[in-house]
């Protein structure tokens, strides 16, 4: 019995050297994301100090931006499998190609996103001011949106770039750089919130407008550090040398990348469009909900960098031992980091649960706003270890270029249950919106099952570049 119980710990705990180089790829990721989200945080209480129509505004822009974020990010994964792979074999040709596809690809989707959102922008965030409120209320919100809107799509091309560089090295391991760039556009982003949204030292008081200008000057100088750095250092990433040469990307690496990465692609931006509309279906409750849900995001954005990180890193590490063939170690490695993100995660969602009442206090807006952020935090706390799981399984099964399946398992899955459930729940019941909320998340249980029997099989040990 003694030795089952060993041989059961040995299985999901790892060594301090497995440790060491989990968190030594994992612990940059984490800087720059916390960094990131805790100014996002610092920026979303600078516009909720200006007035809830304002930071209503602002949220429903961003939940627009979050599905661009997204089908960006959807796009360099397809490429990605590939880069951590062919990164593994030493293959930097390899890795050159994947980033001229990337560039394409970000390219096309911010192109079809300005011109989308240029023209029906202001029919798209009317979708979230169905629920109770005033007139008065409903056209503020919307204008306010509208200007930060107009703004905010300028810095989309810095953006779009930041993520070919960014997840490029990151794939190859080098996450040191990306987190220094972001650390230093997130700090220029907060001071000039400072000083354009309140008007210090001189500058203009521009609300809303200023936190947009301030936003995209720090896309900006991110992309001109991460860049100009890449191309300083040639022998640190020599896969860079000569990636502007030409364009070209080989005809039969684009259909491989194609093929694996299509149902990325259509996966994250199913699965952010799904995310827009369970905020739609619960704004449906109240216009102040729409309020809450923004805290409660900007909250759990912080908490959430743990087991964001963590995944991000089982793509990496597990990316790479399959693209070099060691596939026993490769199934070793994934339980244990799986194990470590459920249980760092715990711990962190503790944290947040006792902290709930708190941070909705930071903000000027109506009281039963502050009421819903605070249930909502208290909420996805405790589901936090669920979506630790669930996240480093998708990951998981990304890895090995298990795409299609991670498209069911992901974006299928939030159609066809979360928002089904949101929508019936929302508008054939008179259940509260909290109550909602957490049948949406329990709805997630099914998906739990399905990606522990998935990873547990070995459907995803398989080298996609040999």
């Amino acid at each position: 019995m003694l030795q089952g119980k060993k041989k059961f710990l040995s299985k999901f705990i790892g060594n301090s050297d497995f440790y060491k180089m989990v968190l030594m790829i994992a612990v940059p990721i984490m800087i720059q994301n916390g960094i990131t989200n805790f100014v996002s945080l610092l920026d979303n209480i600078m516009i909720g100090q200006t007035g809830t129509e304002q930071m209503s505004g602002v949220a429903i822009v961003n939940q627009l931006i979050f599905v661009y974020n997204l089908c960006l990010f959807g796009g360099v994964s397809g490429a990605g499998i590939f880069t951590a792979q062919y990164y593994g074999q030493g293959n930097h040709e390899g890795v050159r190609q994947t980033m001229r596809f990337k560039i394409w690809m970000v390219a096309v989707i911010t192109i079809i996103t300005c011109i989308l959102l240029l023209g029906a922008g202001d029919m798209l965030i009317n979708a979230y001011l169905k629920g109770e409120g005033s007139a008065e209320s409903i056209h503020d919100t919307l204008f306010y949106g509208m200007q930060y809107l107009k703004i905010i799509l300028i810095g989309l091309p810095a953006f779009a770039m930041v993520q070919v560089y960014s997840s490029t090295l990151r794939e190859c391991g080098q996450t040191l750089l990306p987190m220094k760039s972001g650390i230093v556009a997130v700090f220029v982003n907060l001071l000039l919130n400072y000083l354009l949204i309140y008007g210090k030292f001189g500058f203009p008081a521009l609300g809303v407008a200023g936190a947009a200008i301030a936003t995209v000057i720090s896309r900006y100088v991110e992309m001109f550090i991460i860049v100009i750095q890449v191309y300083r250092k040639r022998t640190v990433y020599p896969y860079v040398e000569g990636i502007f040469s030409t364009l070209k990307v080989p005809r039969a690496l684009i259909k491989k990348i194609i093929l694996k990465g299509s149902p990325l692609l259509f996966n994250e931006t199913l699965w952010a469009a799904g995310m827009a509309m369970l905020t739609q279906c619960y704004s449906i409750r109240g216009y102040s909900v729409v309020a809450g849900l923004n805290v409660s995001n900007t909250i759990n954005n912080v908490f959430n960098i743990v087991f964001i990180a963590l995944g991000d890193s089982v793509a990496i590490v597990v990316g790479q031992l399959l693209g070099a063939g060691k596939m026993k170690e490769a199934r070793d490695t994934d339980n244990k980091m799986i194990a470590f993100s459920v249980f760092c995660c715990t711990l962190i969602a503790v944290i947040m649960f006792c902290m709930a009442p708190v941070f909705p206090k930071l903000y000027k807006i109506d009281e039963e706003a502050k009421t819903l952020a605070k249930y909502f935090i208290m909420a996805t706390a405790f589901f936090m270890p669920q979506n630790a799981f669930l996240h480093a399984t998708y990951f998981t099964l990304r890895s090995g270029g298990k795409t299609i399946i991670t498209f069911l398992f992901d974006s299928v899955f939030i159609w066809c249950v979360s928002v089904s459930i949101a929508f019936v729940l929302s508008r054939f019941t008179t259940l509260p919106v909290l109550g909602v909320y957490i049948m949406v998340q329990l709805g997630d249980i099914i998906k739990c099952i399905i990606g522990f029997i998935l990873v547990k099989k070995g459907i995803w040990l398989h080298n996609i570049v040999e």
